[in-house]
């Protein structure tokens, strides 16, 4: 895959969390319901939700680091050993930071 396929997919994917992200932060913003036991599912959806919104955030910060590397020329080497990371790894997780070594 080249440079220039890789960010769209990268950028396609950022664009999908971003989206994901909104609704999340929409979901937040609804009131409480007046009845308690809605309110117990509520907090459980809560807390699912926030889950899921550290989620969106965590790989969008990936993804803006490896856009931030594919344009510095440094893409595909891992943040910790400096090793490159394998075009499978890469293929299957194109924002990954770290080679499968490292990951484990």
């Amino acid at each position: 895959m080249n440079a220039e396929q890789l960010k769209n997919e990268l950028t396609t994917k950022r664009s999908q969390l971003q989206t994901r992200l909104e609704a999340i932060k929409a979901d937040f913003r609804n009131g409480r319901a007046a009845d308690f036991s809605e309110q117990a599912t509520e907090n459980e959806n809560h807390d699912v939700l926030q889950q899921l919104k550290g989620d969106c955030e965590y790989e969008l910060r990936l993804i803006a680091e490896a856009l931030d590397k594919i344009e510095a020329g440094e893409y595909g080497y891992c943040n910790s050993c400096g090793e490159s990371i394998s075009t499978a790894r890469l293929e299957a997780l194109p924002y990954a930071n770290e080679c499968i070594k490292c990951a484990n």
